[in-house]
């Protein structure tokens, strides 16, 4: 219960209260108290206890409630534009539909608290600590949110737009239906976001000081500036660009022999082999595994024995990119019915390559494998360069 003596003085007005506040180096007791509707403007409210306290309407234009305990404080409808609340302890406090506009809430316990339809914007939240808040069609245009912990909160409808989120933590945040459009993202950590319906355009992912990089989508803005500032992550992307070959076939015990050994033979001129055993249910994920793993390849090598192995893998691939794709099979089998159709629609597959025996194959596998593959990616490289070719009607005048 709030001390007695305190609350009589504080309800005596703000003028009063704040120069008994002067006065008297005390920390004021105002738990549980009946203050709804009150005119707490520019009220000294430095470090006061007020657990659980009702301020529901409450007016408190520019208090300053730095380091009060406000746990579990009602303060729906509060209009506390231009507060201060630095390390305020606002655990589960119910701030539904409060106006915090300007309010400074740096370092402020917010976790748990409810602030549904609250107007945050421009609130200074800088390292304030909101994880599992509810901050549904919450008002966060322009508010300093870098360093906050945002961590399963709940940000459906919200609008964020050119929030600062730099260094946030977004650990299953949930964006539904919400506006980030314009943030600043650098140093954010997004895992498991739920961004259903999310508005999100131009979000910058450096840092103030550096070219301005914008993108689209939030789970990708952390890859792309890695990409951007880390050597290594770019000199991975860079070897598999230049040295990735990916090896398609069936993992049965006969042809996982060969797919081995042409793996090695890779690795001996230097490349990087990925292999995939393309025998499998089809599937959107294991095609879309496929296709971006040959995006990244700079050949492609499938052994394509057994007629049983499944040809939907390969003809999802092959349309998509200009990448040279070699086929090889034993020569005591038959191709799959629709290669031929493949090899007819595509210049950059080559001609099968038939074979009776791992040993004879890796014998000549440069000649027959590596050779050709490079020689046809030089020549669609060439085609590619190509310029557009051009007509006029004035041709067929």
């Amino acid at each position: 219960m709030a001390n007695e003596e305190h609350l009589k003085i504080l309800k005596q007005g703000v003028e009063q209260w704040n120069k008994w506040r002067l006065e008297n180096h005390i920390r004021p007791d105002l738990n549980d108290a009946e203050l709804s509707r009150a005119d707490l403007s520019r009220a000294n409210l430095i470090s006061a206890k007020l657990i659980g306290a009702d301020l529901s309407g409450a007016k408190m234009l520019f208090a300053n409630l730095i380091g009060a305990d406000l746990y579990g404080a009602k303060m729906v409808g509060a209009n506390l534009s231009g507060a201060i609340l630095g390390r305020a302890n606002l655990y589960g406090a119910n701030l539904s539909d409060a106006n915090l506009s300007g309010a400074i809430l740096s370092d402020a316990e917010l976790s748990r608290a409810n602030l549904s339809g609250a107007n945050l914007i421009s609130a200074k939240l800088f390292d304030a600590d909101l994880s599992g808040a509810n901050l549904s069609e919450a008002k966060l245009r322009g508010a300093g949110l870098a360093g906050a912990d945002l961590g399963s909160a709940n940000l459906t409808s919200a609008d964020l737009t050119d929030a600062d989120l730099s260094g946030t933590g977004l650990v299953e945040t949930d964006f539904t239906n919400a506006t980030i459009t314009g943030c600043r993202t650098y140093g954010a950590s997004a895992w498991n976001v739920t961004l259903v319906g999310t508005v999100q355009h131009n979000l910058v992912i450096t840092k103030e000081g550096e070219p301005i990089v914008t993108v689209d989508d939030l789970k990708v803005a952390q890859f792309v500036y890695l990409l951007l500032h880390n050597p290594n992550i770019r000199d991975i992307i860079d070897t598999i660009g230049r040295r990735g070959v990916l090896i398609l076939g069936r993992f049965t015990r006969e042809r996982k022999q060969v797919l081995d050994a042409i793996r090695e033979k890779l690795r001996e001129f230097g490349f990087v082999p990925m292999m995939f055993d393309f025998e499998k249910p089809t599937q959107r994920d294991f095609t879309e595994t496929i296709k971006t793993l040959a995006g990244m390849s700079r050949f492609i090598i499938a052994d394509i024995t057994n007629p049983r192995s499944s040809p939907l893998e390969l003809q999802a691939t092959m349309p998509d990119y200009m990448i040279p794709f070699v086929p090889i099979i034993h020569d005591t089998e038959e191709p799959f019915p629709m290669f031929r159709d493949l090899k007819q629609k595509y210049e950059w597959v080559l001609d099968l390559l038939e074979y009776d025996s791992t040993d004879t194959l890796l014998k000549v596998f440069n000649k027959a494998v590596i050779v050709p593959a490079l020689q046809r990616e030089d020549a669609l490289l060439l085609k590619k360069a190509e310029d557009i070719r051009v007509r006029h009607v004035r041709d067929y005048l």
